[in-house]
């Protein structure tokens, strides 16, 4: 990046890569977030802004670990009266407080169109000749990013870091004593009434939401609640409505504003699953954070705020935690 221009190199230095703090308990590492489980029973989550694709951590993105943060929280607020959350508060645009929950061991995927680049999205599994994908049957003919027959869940169990997510059935969900029918039967429910929601918003204002996952959990007297991150760009796929029937009938891909764009462009420079990748270029990093945010401004309407560069934003998010939880500073 030596040929990257000062200004530039600036927002890229600031990216919040690491969001260690030892004075906190309980501490676990994902690959975009930092969690500290408190004695109280809340779970501390600090969104940073690496950038994982393929199951790997791969970079930085300027203001990713905001976006992520903040658009969680609007699609919180606008979907709980469908299920609660485990949102508490979110003291700093980074960091959410929410409730420890007892994590199910299935995400649920949700689908409206035949897409994806990954092994376990239902494009590549159908390119390879598949028809029956996670117990639906799929009829020959069908083209990359049409739109499906009808809304599809197709759930995966959740990998350790570092390995894949692996697609299973519901029949294969219930028989392996992953979730009682019970307990499917209502986060199925759950999930496509969440989707319906995200889907309607983001009608209003100009854009597909073509896909999400969302993870559940139960809170300490059993309901089944929302974690995690719900309708953001790194969990969802976003097109813009008013280009995507001409780029379909072109054979172009829709214009996004999500992660598949960096998956896209890795995979048209290599294997991401046999080669190594290579470093992603500044330009198309700064590219990439552009999409996030815009896709923030678009699904709000809030003029998104980027950090200051005056001040790490380390620094910036432990003085928030010194403050709202002093007891550990």
């Amino acid at each position: 990046m030596t040929d990257t221009d000062p200004q530039t190199q600036l927002i890229l230095d600031n990216c919040l890569t690491e969001a260690l703090f030892p004075e906190l308990p309980g501490h676990q590492s994902g690959k975009v977030r930092e969690s500290y489980d408190l004695p109280d029973g809340r779970r501390v989550m600090i969104a940073t802004d690496r950038q994982s694709a393929f199951d790997h951590v791969l970079t930085a993105v300027p203001c990713k670990g905001q976006v992520l943060n903040q658009t969680a929280m609007f699609w919180f607020d606008q979907t709980q009266d469908i299920c609660p959350n485990h949102v508490i508060e979110a003291p700093d645009p980074n960091i959410v407080f929410g409730q420890r929950l007892d994590m199910l061991p299935v995400e649920m995927v949700v689908r409206d169109y035949m897409t994806g680049s990954t092994d376990t999205s239902i494009w590549p599994m159908y390119e390879r000749g598949e028809r029956v994908l996670y117990g639906h049957d799929f009829p020959d003919g069908l083209v990359k990013n049409q739109k499906l027959p009808g809304t599809i869940l197709t759930p995966t169990t959740k990998a350790a870091q570092g390995e894949h997510d692996a697609p299973i059935t519901t029949i294969e969900i219930v028989e392996q004593n992953l979730l009682s029918q019970d307990q499917w039967d209502k986060l199925a429910e759950l999930s496509l009434a969440i989707f319906a929601r995200g889907r309607e918003i983001a009608n209003d204002n100009g854009l597909i939401l073509v896909d999400t996952k969302y993870e559940f959990g139960l809170d300490r007297d059993g309901h089944i609640t929302l974690a995690d991150e719900i309708h953001t760009p790194d969990s969802s796929r976003y097109w813009i409505a008013d280009s995507y029937a001409g780029r379909l009938d072109a054979g172009d891909e829709p214009e996004s504003l999500d992660k598949e764009f960096l998956r896209l462009w890795i995979r048209g420079i290599c294997d991401p699953y046999k080669d190594p990748i290579p470093e992603i270029p500044a330009a198309t990093l700064m590219e990439f954070s552009g999409k996030y945010v815009d896709l923030y401004e678009r699904v709000t309407g809030l003029d998104f705020q980027k950090p200051t560069m005056e001040t790490p934003m380390a620094d910036r998010i432990r003085s928030c935690l010194t403050k709202t939880l002093p007891e550990f500073f």
